[in-house]
């Protein structure tokens, strides 16, 4: 009988699918990723575009589901990153030298090694910072551009070429110059908006289901004029996500010397000299 209950434990032990479905979300963000640089080379930029978009979005969701479910592990972590280094740094690059670059030769291969090698450091410095300690209000921000957010950066002049037919394709130049700042973007110390952290006050709830419903519906009926006017949004709110940060890292350093000096100010002195601790020459009566 012993023996029977050990073999019936060791059959159903192993991991759930609920804890596996994480995982098998970053591996579709994969195979998206991976899939758009195929397209590139059959030339249909568009598809190509699409999928890598599609694994930004299985990207979104693999983390939420995580912990949504409890599933939340160390491979998952290494898998995430490895998924979003090739998805959001080797593959656009690659992508936007197919489609432009290709003339430029090796100065147009420099900018695909640069993007790709600031993709991955903003990778490693993102893991390694993740147990640091820092004020409560810097949860609600990323240091530089995050890797989707800056794949999206990198195909933005494919995306405005789409849908204006602007010839970015035959300014291979630019586009370099372009490529070469998104990863700039993606290294820098410059502060960026963490949506998902975010916290939605109650009054702008329904406007702001309403303004994911608008963006839904733009990119189903006009996808490249809609995603173009989203990344040109998120460009705009470098800047303001910039201010905003410094003015709340004021704020914190201020409450923390106050803190301190509040801390240091030596107690037990006594009452003030108007109460009681007058010199004896004080109280004197006068005449």
């Amino acid at each position: 009988m012993t023996r029977l209950r050990r073999r019936r434990g060791q059959r159903f032990s192993g991991l759930s699918f609920n804890k596996l479905l994480p995982n098998i979300i970053t591996v579709m963000a994969l195979c998206s990723g991976l899939s758009g640089l195929r397209f590139a080379l059959a030339e249909r930029w568009e598809f190509a575009v699409g999928l890598i978009l599609l694994a930004a979005v299985f990207d979104a969701l693999d983390g939420r589901m995580a912990r949504l479910l409890h599933a939340q592990s160390r491979f998952g972590a290494e898998l995430d990153s490895l998924s979003d280094f090739l998805c959001f740094g080797v593959v656009p690059a690659l992508v936007v030298f197919l489609w432009s670059m290709v003339d430029l030769k090796n100065f147009g291969w420099m900018a695909v090694l640069f993007f790709a090698t600031c993709c991955v450091l903003r990778l490693a410095r993102f893991n390694v910072r993740l147990d640091d300690e820092k004020p409560a209000f810097a949860y609600n921000y990323f240091t530089g551009v995050p890797a989707p957010a800056g794949a999206g950066l990198a195909l933005l002049p494919m995306i405005l070429d789409f849908q204006f037919e602007l010839g970015l394709q035959d300014a291979p130049v630019f586009v370099a110059v372009w490529l070469t700042g998104v990863g700039l973007l993606m290294v820098s110390q410059i502060p960026t908006y963490s949506f998902k952290q975010m916290k939605v006050p109650q009054r702008w709830v329904l406007p702001t289901l309403i303004v994911a419903g608008l963006v839904v519906a733009g990119v189903i009926s006009a996808p490249w004029f809609s995603l173009g006017i989203v990344l040109i949004v998120y460009l705009i709110t470098i800047p303001l996500a910039v201010r905003t940060y410094r003015r709340l890292l004021k704020a914190a350093d201020a409450m923390a010397d106050e803190s301190e000096t509040a801390a240091e100010a030596p107690s037990g002195m006594g009452a003030p000299p108007d109460q009681g601790t007058r010199s004896a020459d004080e109280q004197k009566p006068v005449g």
